[in-house]
């Protein structure tokens, strides 16, 4: 016959058994949370030792191309250079940081292989820009300090980074180019070149003597002492407009004189004219009936053929009629 089981054993037990599991799940517990404080700890001195390390690379990195010769003078290799040396040491930390905390980072590196046709997708632009910014260190079309145009924005390159081309224009306003576009668009390097010529073009009358009108802009460019004498100042007519004679003016001067020499040369030129009693016309026009009395329209010159409207103000036609003054005068 069996014997009889002690519910008040059996309860015992069971309470010992429940209280033994809650024990170790506790220490467990205590155990998981002592072991992410102190990987957390760790994690955080190793992130803050990355922001040294990086700032350390940096100045590292700055100081040994300062040594070389080839990039001493050129800021814009230094900093593009420390700016990538900036980044790797960032990424080896965030790294570590990771592996530290307890995640896998080969498993992260198999999924981002896994979808990098996602990412590359996703992310063309950005890298578009980053081989840019390479391609445009590697064939130097500028330099930091000169002044280019980049589509339409002329100002002076400050800075050239893995993403951006940081320009400053003369209004002191921070133009940010994206490298993929500036690599895409024609670059103009107004300094590229230690000269630049200057080219005026001025309107002179049709009777004036176009001879003398060329030696007294040759004359005015000259006397300014920044104008280079060899190459020397040239003026030759270049064409014939409504209303003037075009003669064209050119002056070659150093790249960093070329604003304020044109500037002053126009003024000089201009100047020179009126003291020569030289005509600089302008456009003129001519009111002439138009339909109504009271409705004119402008003519590009007098003595012109002109179109008149017809008497009947609903019709849309013209006739062809010439001005009669110079037949009355006569």
């Amino acid at each position: 016959m069996p014997s009889s089981i002690n519910p008040l054993t059996s309860l015992a037990t069971t309470s010992e058994q429940t209280v033994a599991a809650n024990t170790a799940m506790i220490a467990k517990l205590t155990q998981i949370a002592g072991d992410f404080a102190v990987n957390l700890g760790i994690a955080l001195l190793i992130l803050a030792a990355t922001v040294f390390a990086a700032r350390w690379a940096s100045s590292a990195t700055r100081k040994a191309l300062g040594r070389v010769r080839g990039f001493r003078h050129d800021p814009t290799v230094l900093s593009f250079a420390v700016q990538v040396v900036r980044v790797l040491v960032f990424l080896i930390g965030f790294i570590a940081v990771l592996q530290r905390l307890g995640v896998q980072t080969t498993s992260i590196i198999a999924v981002l292989g896994a979808a990098s046709l996602a990412v590359g997708l996703a992310l063309q632009g950005t890298l578009s820009n980053v081989a840019a910014g390479v391609m445009l260190l590697i064939l130097r079309p500028y330099r930091v300090g000169d002044l280019v145009n980049i589509g339409g924005n002329i100002g002076k390159v400050q800075k050239l980074d893995l993403f951006f081309t940081q320009l400053s224009d003369a209004n002191n306003v921070k133009i940010m180019c994206p490298n993929g576009k500036v690599f895409d668009d024609i670059i103009l390097n107004l300094s590229g070149q230690t000269t630049r010529r200057i080219e005026l073009k001025i309107g002179v009358g049709y009777g004036e003597d176009l001879t003398r009108t060329r030696e007294v802009l040759v004359a005015a460019a000259a006397s300014h002492d920044k104008v280079m004498e060899d190459p020397g100042p040239w003026a030759g007519v270049t064409n014939m407009l409504d209303s003037a004679m075009e003669v064209t003016l050119t002056a070659w001067v150093a790249s960093p004189d070329y604003w304020q020499t044109k500037a002053d040369v126009f003024q000089a030129a201009k100047e020179a004219l009126d003291a020569a009693d030289i005509e600089i016309p302008f456009p003129h026009q001519v009111a002439v009936p138009y339909g109504d009395d009271d409705l004119v329209m402008p003519v590009a010159a007098e003595g012109a053929v002109v179109r008149k409207g017809r008497a009947d103000p609903d019709s849309a036609g013209f006739e062809t009629v010439r001005d009669d003054t110079d037949q009355n005068e006569g």
